[in-house]
């Protein structure tokens, strides 16, 4: 999961996600990252952390780390929060057929193509709201095509 900073969506997309798959029993590991650098090695976001307790999830596990072209290779898929992150994945991915690079609200069910999760910071808590609305509909999407997404990666 990667947005700009690694403090504010992609935190809450990397713990909502976790949750999920973990509830289905995949074999996935979540994590996240900002392609900044600003907020490496601090907590997310207090909004961030507030809209997740608020749910009854964990917050206090996530240090903020960057993504960079060395580590994308680390990865089998990168999911963008917007697309300026999906282009700087894209990027940073080059010409390598691995990661694949895809943008977390394409899984919406109830999504249009090509949107972003928009981004709260310095806002107020209602946008935090928001984010976690569309996180969470559009990581149920992603959990269901998990498995033809990790028998995709397996046959190519």
């Amino acid at each position: 999961m990667v947005c700009l900073g690694n403090i504010c969506r992609s935190p809450i997309a990397e713990v909502v996600l976790r949750g999920m798959v973990e509830a289905e029993g995949l074999d996935v590991v979540v994590t996240s990252a900002g392609t900044g650098p600003w907020h490496v090695g601090g907590p997310m976001d207090p909004g961030s952390a507030a809209v997740l307790a608020e749910h009854g999830l964990d917050p206090s596990r996530h240090v903020a780390q960057q993504m960079t072209a060395r580590r994308v290779g680390e990865f089998d898929l990168l999911v963008a929060m917007d697309r300026s992150n999906r282009d700087d994945l894209l990027d940073m991915v080059g010409d390598r057929p691995h990661p694949q690079v895809v943008l977390l609200r394409d899984f919406d069910p109830d999504g249009e193509p090509d949107q972003s999760v928009p981004d709260p910071y310095g806002g107020g808590a209602e946008g935090f709201t928001t984010v976690y609305r569309q996180v969470e509909a559009a990581c149920a999407g992603l959990v269901a095509q998990l498995p033809a997404l990790m028998d995709r990666r397996a046959a190519g």
